[in-house]
């Protein structure tokens, strides 16, 4: 099989990806960018909480990939399976291989439900549910409507996930709903988290912290999920400072699963420790190889996982790789900025917003940890528009 070359090959065509070529075909000729993306469904995951909630139809999280292929991108409908990042080039599973001047690996994380024992077989079925997949996102809603008493249990694992708050939002949606049903005396909620506090960045945790305790929401932390014995309804839990196994019995159990980089990144000269791909923190070039990099949820940089993280990575990630092709210093940084909007109720939200260091970057002139109907508003549809018909054509 011949061998194909282009000046750009973007591996992945998630958020990252469509959003990078995007914004690279209106510098380049046409048909100088490949996309290596095998999937022909692209979702909008940040949706997922709403439509466990009830609020949204999955339908409207997905659209056909061809569809946002930018215009002069080629899009390769394949795998890629190995690198050999001395050569320039790599290596597809149908498509043979591929050279490139610069390589951009934008492939998101792989979601690992056999991790926790007994999970996969059970997703979707014996009250356990999850808004981390489109198949299984439709089972939330229908467990926390039929749920009548017992305890409803949610999970967050020690691993980086896609958005820091989705693990709680739906916990807060569920609560409310509960409460709004009349029901808040027969279910009792709880949340058990691997990591250490309820988020990342101080200020927003301290009130989320608080909202659970005004609500009478358990908190434990340092707690991964291990297994789930779906037949007689028992989470167990590791306790991440003692080793110990601890079991919770529960009616809904809401599984975040552990998630990592990819198999075929983990095993690759792109890689670092923890499979991530080794990019420097604020030019997001590769450490080792200059004609690569990366950003988004690969990636090695230290900051939440998020569409808003994306959308601030991609520019200073373009322009670097602009200077780099024309032989110029990168100049552009970025400080690690992130964001998550975090529903804590039917109507109500918050936006936290913080920078590597955690410190708050608030866009807004306002205090951002405080649940507002208009951040409600923005997540609900203001969000949506803009990752759709912005982001992901290149335009901010």
């Amino acid at each position: 099989m011949t061998e194909q070359h282009y000046e750009i090959v973007i591996v992945g065509g998630g958020a990252a990806g469509i959003t990078t070529a995007a914004m690279l075909a209106k510098e380049l000729p046409s048909g100088s960018i490949a996309i290596i993306e095998p999937s022909a469904d692209h979702y909008y995951q940040s949706l997922w909480t709403l439509v466990g909630a009830g609020v949204f139809p999955k339908e409207l999280s997905q659209k056909d990939t061809a569809m946002l292929i930018p215009k002069g991108c080629d899009w390769i409908r394949d795998s890629v399976t190995s690198f050999d990042p001395e050569k320039s080039k790599l290596s597809s599973k149908q498509s043979g291989k591929f050279s490139y001047e610069y390589l951009i690996v934008t492939v998101g994380l792989q979601t690992n439900w056999t991790d926790i024992k007994g999970l996969s077989r059970n997703l979707g079925k014996k009250g356990i549910c999850s808004n981390y997949s489109y198949k299984s996102v439709e089972s939330t809603w229908e467990n926390i409507r039929n749920l009548s008493r017992g305890t409803a249990l949610f999970t967050q694992p020690s691993s980086p996930i896609k958005g820091d708050g989705a693990p709680q939002e739906i916990m807060y949606l569920a609560e409310d709903y509960f409460r709004r049903s009349g029901q808040t005396n027969q279910i009792n909620v709880k949340f058990s988290s691997g990591m250490s506090d309820i988020f990342p960045a101080k200020k927003y945790a301290e009130k989320l912290n608080s909202l659970c305790d005004q609500r009478g929401i358990e908190k434990a932390f340092r707690r991964d999920l291990v297994e789930v014995d779906a037949d007689n309804k028992i989470a167990i839990f590791e306790d991440l400072d003692t080793n110990e196994l601890n079991s919770v019995e529960y009616d809904l159990l809401h599984v975040t699963p552990k998630m990592s980089p990819p198999d075929f990144i983990k095993k690759s000269l792109l890689s670092k420790e923890g499979g991530w791909v080794d990019v420097d923190k604020d030019t997001m070039q590769h450490n080792q190889y200059d004609n690569i990099f990366s950003c988004g949820d690969c990636s090695s940089l230290p900051t939440s996982k998020t569409a808003a993280a994306i959308r601030a990575q991609v520019p200073i990630m373009v322009k670097n790789i602009l200077s780099a092709r024309d032989g110029l210093p990168l100049i552009d940084y970025y400080n690690g900025y992130t964001s998550c909007s975090i529903v804590t109720g039917y109507g109500r939200s918050l936006l936290a917003e913080f920078d590597y260091d955690l410190n708050p970057k608030e866009t807004l002139p306002i205090d951002q940890s405080v649940e507002r109907l208009s951040m409600y508003i923005l997540k609900k549809y203001i969000m949506p528009k803009l990752y759709w018909h912005g982001m992901l054509r290149g335009r901010f």
